[in-house]
């Protein structure tokens, strides 16, 4: 299997902790958006990190892949079977990708990306904004749905990668989890990071 997409991308790391987690050998090719690459454009027609080629098969989309994956190889599962646990997964994937990414990415962008890879200033008022007012709210929801390790059940989940894996691109930006204000927040961040797939993932190549 061949892995399209920069690690520096929260919905790569999905699909790299995915298969780290079922054991699942794979190739990966850290391309960016748009690349210039034709055998990542056949497989990502808009464009998007990240995609997939196995043996012929291509997909693009990060929740679509781990679809793909747990079907080919159900073993070990990370999507619930019980209906009420499979909703709330599928939820805090949802959560994770849309919500949660929206916020957690702009101290990276402002912080990283811009003056690294694309030569421009920092906006640090747009940092506060998401710091100090876009983000406590959702903090506040996770705060209250954390009761143990998992965010669903008694195992790790595509409720877990999903959530966890843009708080990387949080600490890149030299920001984290207030320990004192959100407790179980910032306990569940670091340990679920900590987790062997997920700091594989971390390690994965940028470019």
């Amino acid at each position: 299997m061949i892995v399209y997409g920069t690690g520096y991308s929260p919905y790569v790391r999905k699909v790299l902790v995915s298969l780290a987690e079922k054991g699942i050998a794979y190739e990966h090719r850290p391309v960016m958006f748009h690349a210039p690459d034709a055998d990542f454009q056949a497989a990502s027609p808009l464009g998007k990190i990240p995609a997939i080629e196995d043996d012929g098969f291509r997909l693009a989309d990060s929740s679509a892949i781990l679809w793909y994956l747990e079907r080919k190889h159900p073993t070990p599962a990370l999507v619930p079977t019980e209906p009420k646990a499979l909703g709330r997964a599928v939820w805090f994937d949802k959560f994770g990708d849309t919500e949660l990414f929206a916020k957690l990415i702009v101290p990276f962008v402002q912080r990283v990306l811009k003056p690294n890879m694309m030569k421009q200033p920092t906006d640090e008022g747009a940092v506060a904004q998401a710091l100090d007012t876009d983000l406590p709210p959702l903090f506040d929801y996770l705060e209250r749905e954390i009761s143990g390790p998992y965010l669903v059940g008694d195992a790790f989940s595509i409720a877990d990668i999903s959530v966890a894996t843009s708080f990387y691109n949080l600490h890149l930006a030299q920001a984290k989890v207030d320990a004192d204000r959100w407790p179980k927040l910032a306990a569940y961040v670091d340990a679920t990071l900590a987790r062997p797939s997920l700091k594989a993932a971390l390690e994965a190549k940028k470019g």
